[in-house]
């Protein structure tokens, strides 16, 4: 579909989106992004109205372009021409910006960053953070440009990072976590060591958590390490046993950068000893190989950090693939409830503002941060969700994208020329469902994952006298559906932890 709709023309593409049965159009918009001629950039313009359109089919397009594996100037050129200076519903214009990110990100690693769109695009979104008043406006602009990944702004990640308050300061860090290795500098890691250390100002503990990781997953030195170590047999029982096993994953994975460091910091008996590694909290954090071969691997991780009260405070479970030095977060869906130890009766520890109650779930997909969901803030909204409660799973994402574009014409030694062409697509269904009853004291979360694969292999050598292709296709179809169950009317809390895997089909 998308190769027809590259040599359309934009009167064909443009009369195919005008006539198209209403459960199809999304799947003509998705392949219209994916094809980016100008053509079919250009019907999209005409087609979209911002104004009017159904929320669903306008997330569908952002989203598409989000995930475009190499984008043109002129696809963010329609993003921000589609975004600006309109008042769009709060869902939309949420995406758009991250979106935007996204695109940024993509068109830089494509060594096109002194394009005009790209300026404009950067700027977009570091004005669009000075003028933000609300602190969810703030979190969106930080997350596209965590989506973008650009050196200059660690500044402005740095800043936030260390002075906002928690949502703010968290969604900061998990920006910063994007970076690789090589941007983490050292003015970086002294921002990180005073937020852990709290040497300013006193943070919530799944910030000083994330600044951890980050000072422990980017060539630490064996200084930062003993120093985490020591400061964990400070921290509440729940939190220091969530730190001590990060480290200790990182002792047992091979490829983790912090491995040998930590091996001789073991050999030390005043750090690697009882005392030090017997905290007996439930908070776990666990991390392992899914795929091993030569050229890459693929982990599994899942890390659950709990309340004092052993109330679920953040749950995260990754999907990541790592080559030839490269990571990419293939899947990572983290579900957060705050503010549940008031409800509970518990205390908040001195120095620590009360949060607000609140639980919500936020995803990155083939390394994009999508826009994150609020399953609901505050003791009204719950008691509203609770009573009305729909029982239908919240959709976190769900379309077409096209992950794989590549065009490649290689001449022979007979001096004849091979034309490649490889396309993949993946069609993906994630929705997350989270359920809290009051009155039985259980939670429970579900996150769904469904996706099917498509690769389309294609080899031709075209000459006056021999004509041959080579053709291959491939499917995968899969469906992963991950469950977490809590009790938590008496102590200590019963838990039960479920991952479900479909049998694969593979053609």
């Amino acid at each position: 579909f998308i190769q027809m709709l590259r040599s359309a023309k934009k009167r064909d593409v443009l009369q195919l989106l005008r006539r198209a049965p209403e459960e199809m159009l999304p799947f003509i918009v998705e392949a219209a992004v994916a094809a980016q001629s100008v053509a079919s950039l250009a019907a999209l313009s005409d087609f979209l109205d911002f104004s009017k359109e159904p929320k669903s089919l306008l997330e569908k397009f952002l989203y598409a372009a989000a995930f475009s594996p190499r984008p043109s100037g002129e696809l963010l050129h329609l993003v921000l021409d589609k975004l600006d200076g309109k008042q769009l519903a709060p869902e939309v214009q949420e995406t758009g910006i991250v979106a935007m990110g996204s695109l940024v990100g993509k068109l830089c690693q494509q060594k096109l960053c002194g394009l005009q769109e790209v300026e404009r695009g950067v700027e977009t979104i570091l004005r669009g953070l000075r003028g933000a008043e609300e602190e969810s406006e703030v979190v969106i602009y930080l997350l596209a440009l965590g989506n973008a990944v650009l050196p200059e702004t660690i500044p402005t990640l740095l800043d936030h990072a260390e002075e906002g308050p928690t949502a703010i300061a968290t969604a900061a860090i998990s920006a910063l976590r994007r970076f690789p290795t090589q941007h983490i500098s050292g003015k970086v890691k002294r921002a990180m060591r005073r937020i852990f250390h709290e040497k300013r100002k006193s943070y919530e503990k799944t910030c000083r958590l994330a600044a951890a990781e980050i000072l422990l997953d980017n060539e630490p030195s064996p200084m930062d390490v003993i120093n985490i170590l020591l400061a964990a047999n400070k921290l509440g029982t729940e939190t220091a046993t969530f730190l001590l096993l990060k480290v200790q994953n990182s002792l047992r994975a091979d490829h983790h950068p912090a491995r040998r460091i930590m091996k001789d910091i073991m050999r030390d008996p005043r750090i690697n000893n009882y005392n030090f590694f017997s905290k007996a909290g439930i908070s776990s954090s666990f991390s392992g190989p899914l795929t091993v071969t030569q050229d890459l691997l693929s982990t599994f991780g899942l890390d659950l950090l709990f309340l004092e009260g052993g109330f679920l405070r953040k749950s995260v479970s990754d999907f990541s693939l790592l080559s030839r030095g490269q990571r990419l977060h293939a899947a990572q869906v983290t579900i957060e409830a705050q503010g549940m130890e008031s409800m509970l009766g518990e205390n908040v520890l001195e120095g620590e503002e009360e949060p607000e109650l609140m639980a919500g779930m936020s995803a990155i997909f083939f390394d994009v941060q999508l826009r994150p969901i609020v399953f609901f803030q505050g003791y009204t909204d719950l008691m509203a969700k609770v009573l009305l409660s729909s029982g239908e799973p919240t959709s976190v994402v769900k379309g077409n994208l096209l992950l794989m574009d590549h065009y490649q014409v290689i001449p022979l030694q007979s001096g004849l020329q091979v034309a490649i062409t490889l396309q993949g697509g993946l069609g993906l269904d994630i929705s997350a469902d989270m359920d809290l009853s009051i009155w039985e004291q259980e939670l429970k979360t579900t996150i769904n994952t469904r996706g099917s694969l498509a690769i389309d292999f294609q080899a031709e050598l075209d000459a006056p006298f021999l004509q041959a292709t080579l053709r291959s296709q491939t499917e995968v179809e899969t469906s992963i559906q991950f469950d977490t169950f809590l009790r938590f009317s008496s102590s200590p809390v019963l838990m039960c932890l479920q991952l479900r895997e479909e049998q694969v089909p593979y053609r």
